[in-house]
């Protein structure tokens, strides 16, 4: 019997790859290729099912030109914002996602931007490349230690208890801001306002989705509320941040170093940061380990083989 057909954007990790290769007739997209509404359209050409990720443009467009064999996009991620929902109901297409795999990884990511912001990792590891280091010297670069300060994660969801577990292990005290409190917390302080949150907050680390509501959270405002020469880092979503306060905030030194993993319209990113030292920049780098990668690979498979199968995907979205 023939084989269903599966268009994936970019090439995944190769236990993907062969799973895929083993039950379907696949084709495969260049990593750095641009999928737009007609490209992604042509790729997709004769397929039953599409598996792409945040860089593919999924927009009312994209999904109105898709040839009418698609039955399913399985999103190669947690976050789904990227596609047109309506549009898809519209299509009457189920769209499906990867979630509960990433935890470890992106907790590990906030704390290596964590600790590399607030000893001036970028910087250092400039130095060296530039050989411009002349050995020690007892004022050079110095950093913040985070042992006894307090941070406060805003989203204490999977992501963010577990951040919270390594900021314990290095002697910081745990506050978080929620909707309500979370089992999850662990001995953290609950704070039931974000201002009260921001005032307390040594470190401040994002976790929370993107919403309407939550888009521009961290404005010149909020950013202002924080302890002067406080850290920022963010492995969630990059329209979370005002990306010019965060900029003015950290030439004015009221924000003394930051950590970003995420940024808004990915790829691109606010040019702004790159004359700035006291910012450490990651290319979305929140879940890239192979096992995290190969994880969400098969997931977005298993949503795939349920669809095609006539039952329901064991991660849908709509």
């Amino acid at each position: 019997m023939p084989k269903f057909k599966v268009a994936v954007t970019r090439r995944l990790p190769p236990a993907c790859e062969e799973r895929l290769a083993a039950t379907y007739d696949t084709r495969f997209g260049a990593d750095d290729a641009v999928f737009d509404a007609s490209t992604l359209a042509q790729h997709a050409d004769g397929a039953d099912a599409v598996i792409v990720t945040p860089a593919d443009a999924c927009n009312a467009a994209a999904i109105a030109a898709l040839p009418a064999s698609v039955r399913v996009i399985s999103c190669f991620s947690v976050g789904f914002e990227h596609v047109d929902l309506d549009a898809a109901k519209r299509r009457k297409l189920r769209v499906t996602n990867t979630p509960d795999v990433l935890t470890e990884a992106t907790a590990d990511i906030a704390l290596l931007l964590l600790l590399g912001a607030s000893r001036r990792a970028t910087e250092g590891d400039q130095l060296m490349r530039d050989g411009k280091w002349i050995g020690l010297r007892p004022t050079l670069l110095l950093g913040t230690q985070v042992t006894g300060k307090r941070l406060g994660i805003v989203g204490m969801g999977r992501i963010g208890a577990a951040f919270a577990d390594r900021a314990r292990a290095c002697g910081m005290k745990v506050l978080y801001h929620n909707r309500r409190p979370s089992r999850d917390a662990g001995d953290a302080t609950y704070v039931a306002s974000l201002d009260e949150l921001l005032a307390q907050s040594d470190v401040l680390s994002l976790h929370c989705p993107l919403t309407p509501d939550t888009k521009g959270l961290l404005d010149a405002a909020r950013l202002a509320r924080l302890p002067k020469g406080a850290i920022v880092i963010n492995t969630a979503r990059g329209p979370l941040i005002d990306d010019d306060a965060l900029i003015a905030a950290l030439k004015s030194g009221q924000i003394g170093a930051a950590g970003l993993d995420v940024f808004a319209n990915e790829p691109q990113f606010h040019p702004g940061y790159l004359d700035l030292p006291n910012v450490m920049l990651l290319p979305h780098l929140g879940s890239a380990t192979l096992e995290t990668r190969t994880a969400m690979g098969m997931l977005a498979i298993d949503n795939i083989d349920a669809v095609m199968a006539g039952r329901e995907p064991p991660h849908a979205v709509v």
